[in-house]
């Protein structure tokens, strides 16, 4: 059964005669609501489908606090506006310009922002503007009642607190006395200066009305009855919104659940001053974003919200990830190759549950990520990267390319994954773009020994005949290290020739180690465009002799003099495993290269730990360029305290071999080793 299911057969076993369940969620517009706040949206959805498939009727209801009190300018904001809205600070959401000024207020613009991102998802909500509703008198009965039971619910909220061990019984006495006898738990907004910077000085008896004076040094009277510019403390105003809504279940993060949390705080007060049960609770694990890398950093601006994500992830495939993790565990959405996985992994379930082959547990997910109207393709979204690079995306060529190989898959078929393939390639990871050299790699065939140059002798001469298919290109690739080594080999020696061969053709063709698979590659891209590359009959012509030009335009780097080899040192004293456990080696990727402004020797390493981004400098600059680095992987000792060099503060150092034979150069590891692996 899944989640969801669980939490609906809860919901139903609480109310089992109510007519219609409310799964309830808030949404803050205080800035572009970041896909972690996607999970509030979809745990409840997800439960209102579970309802409705046992025959329930249910809505999803979305609470715009936008009559919240701005707490602080988000950096993308006051990067447009600099200090000027700092003067908002205090205001309710709703009451702040828009910075861009296409809409009526701060609140709209982010809240019309998050309901055009969800547009392709198709959820149907429920929404309640929470300005309009305290504005229009809708909860004025409920803040009466609130502060005529004020003194209960200080005590309530009081017994949350953690008590100051320094003072005295009668000094914590006297502390709480005096609190108690000073609060409320509502906030009048100031009719001059726009803020909550509020300070009640008097209450009427029967709570009707008060006397008030601000921070800017206005001072007023207020009337509950007539005047609606005033809003309930977060806690209270929760506790409140279940009862006026009649709420059957509502999400909250990690924080939330906590014991000394908001829940637990408005749970009691929502029994205990507006005697209301609250409704079923489920707090939730918050979301990752592994592998930002290449250009879609942070200094970009880019922010994580659904449409952000749209351009890499179907809708399904956003859902399917909420929908196969619990929410009292947390996952990642991958910026890097990881995001390929969960295309496969989604594809396989997808496929599953259309052909009616998948097992309940398959099925019930699934359930959650079917959106009406649309039917997928599941055109394997690594090919489309691997193929796509290659012919530069363009549509006809892979009409063609799809057509060799096999797989007829039409622009109908691919469109909607394409440009998610395109910008995943571009944007994160541009150091995996797979283009064809523009002239034969004279350095790396003359470096090969005679068999190997021999494999892409035969190689050549097989692809320069018509008429094989697939399947023989394929088994001609795995022949040609027999027939160059013999048929004596060992099964793992004939794996290792084998291995060799293929990394040698693609640094060939592509100046890589490894790339799409080989026989798909050869048969699918045009013959003619590559055949060339593996021509070595003639020799090198005056352009192949020549440094290939960047595309960049990067600096080539100056080549060194190195000496004589340094005396080998001898072995340091021993130390024990304990000691040696102590320093943390972890595998990095380095994101982004870049020089530092007048130091000679300092390069700025922007790397993904695994767990986030980390800053590392490290005098390498002469013998690496930027590019060269960019994509690699390497061992960081990543709990070494900070320090600065070049002006730039360094969290780690990388690990790498010094000697007078061949300078500094970078342990570098092989890539299929996962980022953060810890090197024990």
């Amino acid at each position: 059964m899944h989640w969801s299911e669980e939490i609906a057969e809860r919901i139903i076993k609480n109310n089992p005669d109510k007519e219609e369940y409310v799964c309830a969620a808030g949404v803050s517009p205080s800035g572009s609501v970041h896909i972690g706040n996607f999970r509030d949206l979809a745990t409840p959805l997800f439960v209102v489908k579970a309802l409705e498939k046992k025959g329930k009727k249910a809505r999803l209801l979305i609470s715009w606090d936008e009559f919240d009190r701005c707490r602080k300018i988000p950096a993308n904001v006051q990067a447009l506006v600099g200090d000027s809205y700092d003067k908002y600070i205090g205001c309710p959401y709703v009451d702040i310009p828009d910075p861009w000024g296409c809409h009526e207020s701060y609140a709209a613009h982010f809240e019309e922002e998050f309901l055009k991102g969800i547009e392709p998802f198709g959820i149907k909500l429920d929404c309640r503007y929470q300005a309009q509703m305290y504005r229009s008198g809708k909860y004025t009965k409920d803040i009466i009642e609130s502060l005529q039971k004020r003194g209960e619910i200080f005590e309530i909220l009081d017994s949350f607190k953690t008590k100051d061990t320094s003072m005295s019984e009668e000094e914590l006495k006297v502390q709480h006395d005096e609190e108690k006898a000073n609060y409320y738990p509502v906030s009048i907004f100031c009719p001059e200066c726009g803020t909550d910077f509020t300070k009640i000085t008097s209450l009427s008896e029967d709570c009707t009305e008060a006397e008030y004076e601000c921070k800017c040094g206005h001072k007023g009277h207020f009337n509950f009855l007539e005047n609606f510019n005033c809003k309930l403390g977060w806690k209270v105003d929760w506790a409140m919104r279940w009862r006026y809504e009649q709420v059957d279940f509502e999400p909250g993060g990690k924080d939330h659940a906590a014991p000394t949390g908001s829940y637990n705080n408005s749970k009691i007060i929502s029994k205990k001053i507006f005697n209301h049960e609250a409704p079923l609770f489920q707090g939730y694990e918050f979301i990752g974003i592994k592998g930002v890398a290449g250009k879609m950093s942070s200094s970009s601006g880019l922010n994580m919200t659904p449409d952000t994500l749209l351009k890499l992830y179907q809708p399904e495939i956003i859902l399917w990830l909420y929908s196969r993790t619990e929410p009292t565990k947390a996952f990642d959405f991958c910026f890097d190759d990881g995001i390929l996985r969960q295309y496969f992994e989604f594809d396989k379930m997808y496929n599953e549950y259309i052909n009616g082959t998948a097992n309940e547990h398959t099925a019930s997910i699934m359930y959650n990520c079917v959106i009406e109207d649309r039917k997928l393709e599941t055109v394997p979204m690594a090919l489309l990267v691997q193929l796509g690079s290659v012919v530069n995306f363009n549509v006809p060529m892979l009409e063609t390319v799809f057509e060799k190989i096999g797989t007829p898959y039409k622009e109908a078929d691919f469109c909607d994954r394409l440009d998610r393939a395109k910008f995943w390639l571009e944007q994160c990871s541009p150091e995996s773009v797979n283009r064809l050299r523009r002239g034969r790699n004279w350095e790396v065939y003359n470096a090969l020994d005679e068999n190997a140059k021999k494999e892409i002798t035969l190689l050549h001469e097989f692809l320069s005949t018509d008429g094989y298919t697939l399947d023989e290109l394929n088994s001609e690739l795995y022949a040609i290290p027999k027939k160059v080594f013999g048929e004596a080999l060992s099964d793992k020696e004939l794996k290792g020739v084998q291995g060799e061969f293929f990394k040698n053709v693609y640094k060939l063709l592509i100046d890589r180690e490894r790339g799409p698979r080989l026989y798909l590659f050869l048969y699918a891209i045009n013959k003619e465009d590559y055949l060339g590359l593996l021509d070595f009959s003639y020799p090198a012509t005056e352009a192949e002799l020549a440094p290939e030009i960047a595309e960049t335009e990067e600096p080539v780097k100056k080549e060194r003099v190195y000496g004589a080899p340094d005396p080998v040192e001898p072995v340091k004293e021993q130390i024990d495993i304990d000691l040696f456990s102590q320093i943390d080696l972890r595998v990095c990727k380095i994101v982004k290269a870049a020089e530092i402004r007048k130091s000679h020797s300092c390069l700025k390493l922007t790397l993904d730990d695994g767990i986030g981004e980390r800053v590392i400098v490290s005098s390498i600059k002469g013998e690496y360029t930027t590019d060269e680095l960019v994509g690699k992987k390497i061992i960081v000792v990543a709990n070494l305290k900070p320090a600065r060099f070049a002006g730039v503060t360094s969290n780690g150092m990388l690990l790498a071999g010094t000697n007078n034979a061949c300078g500094c150069k970078v342990v570098f590891v092989d890539d299929s080793v996962p980022t953060g692996t810890q090197i024990k």
